[in-house]
Order: C-alpha cells, then structure tokens, then sequence
C-alpha cells in the first residue's frame, strides 16, 4: 500500500500495525457533510438595530419607519403595514431594496445594508 496515505484515512488498527487502509469514501463524505452544513447558514446575520438606523436616515422622507414619526409621503406605505403584508419575506424585500425601482430612488445599498433594513421591519410584526 501507499505509505503516503494521510493519517484521517486510515484506521488506528492499521496504524498500529505499520500497514495503511485507506477509507477514501469516508473522507469525501465528511467533506460534503462539513460543506453542506456551513451552507445552510448565511455568512452573517442581518442586524435590525443597524436596519432602524438606516431607515431613519434613507426612507424616513416617504416612508413612516418608527411609530413617532408625524410625516412622510401618502405615497409610500409605513414599514409597520409592510411588515403585516402576507406576503413578506425578509430574503423578498432585501431583493427588492437592491434592485432600482420607478417609486423608489436608488440608493445604492449594500447587500448587508439592505438586509439590515429588512430584518428591522421583520422585527415590526
């Protein structure tokens, strides 16, 4: 057998002995369980504290986004309404704020930007 055979494919029976088994198969399946696991989890959270402070700053002129606000445009719906709709997703509404709209001037936010924003009217259901 190979003598170069990496130590996490052998057994320590055969380790023991001086000869090497490989378990090849089993490598490749820690692999992708490793893999598949770190996926499913987003690089970081989205951060509503951050999501309200920029809100206040960007959408406050058209959009009610704290319940003390007394003005904003009749045109744009308060982010409490759009957080009740039923159809809201966090993943949906963080799409929408990236991509440029007629209604809505483009603001150039950030992926991270634009997540926080909706995880802060997430946070208003």
């Amino acid at each position: 057998m190979n003598q170069t055979s990496p130590s996490f494919l052998t057994t320590s029976a055969a380790k023991r002995s001086g000869k090497r088994r490989r378990y090849p198969a089993r490598a490749v399946i820690i692999s992708l369980a490793a893999g598949f696991g770190l996926s499913a989890y987003p690089a970081f959270a989205a951060d509503p504290v951050n999501g309200e402070r920029l809100a206040e700053r960007w959408c406050a002129a058209c959009h009610v986004v704290i319940a003390s606000q007394s003005r904003a445009s009749a045109d744009a719906p308060p982010f409490a309404e759009i957080a009740k709709r039923p159809a809201f997703s966090e993943p949906g509404l963080t799409t929408f704020l990236l991509d440029p709209h007629a209604k809505m001037p483009n603001m150039n936010l950030s992926r991270i930007e634009a997540g926080d924003i909706a995880a802060y009217i997430a946070r208003l259901r």
